[in-house]
């Protein structure tokens, strides 16, 4: 999968990380976003679920990384989601500060969704930081469920049927 965009201060291009610069260029947003921006104990940012995990990054023409995100499936998204084999688990979506309001959230959140199609899944579900809420309502995401903390920061957990 590999799909380009047009934004505002440039294109861009959406990617399945497949190789270890991939993964690390993605690490490398999350831990600009939730460590440096959200302070996120980076020893819980990363977890056992991150190498089994598909991660979808988005890079700038020059190759800068501007965002990535990661869907769980199968056993390793039963946790989150109740243990529904047909629902995926979408999360670590982190827009680098630079590359916000260009959509590139928002086409990583396809690109994740396009994923879950691909293996048969019916439904994605995440756990949304609050603030977040709207732009996931307007992707098509319903939140379900009390708000709860996540490292210190309050979540809601949300699903969108495929």
């Amino acid at each position: 999968m590999s799909a380009s965009h047009g934004a505002q201060s440039g294109s861009y291009v959406l990617r399945v990380a497949e190789d270890a610069a991939d993964r690390e260029a993605c690490f490398a947003v999350r831990k600009e976003v939730f460590v440096g921006e959200q302070d996120v104990p980076e020893d819980i940012e990363y977890d056992a679920y991150d190498a089994g995990a598909l991660h979808v990054l988005a890079v700038r023409e020059d190759g800068v990384p501007l965002g990535t995100g990661r869907l769980l499936y199968g056993e390793a998204a039963a946790v989150k989601t109740d243990g529904d084999p047909t629902v995926g688990s979408l999360g670590r979506l982190a827009v680098t500060r630079e590359a916000r309001g260009l959509g590139v959230g928002a086409a990583l959140v396809r690109a994740i969704e396009d994923a879950a199609r691909a293996r048969g899944l019916a439904a994605v579900d995440l756990h949304a930081q609050t603030h977040a809420l709207g732009f996931y309502e307007r992707l098509g995401y319903e939140a379900y469920g009390e708000e709860f903390p996540d490292a210190g920061i309050p979540h809601r957990a949300m699903r969108r049927s495929l």
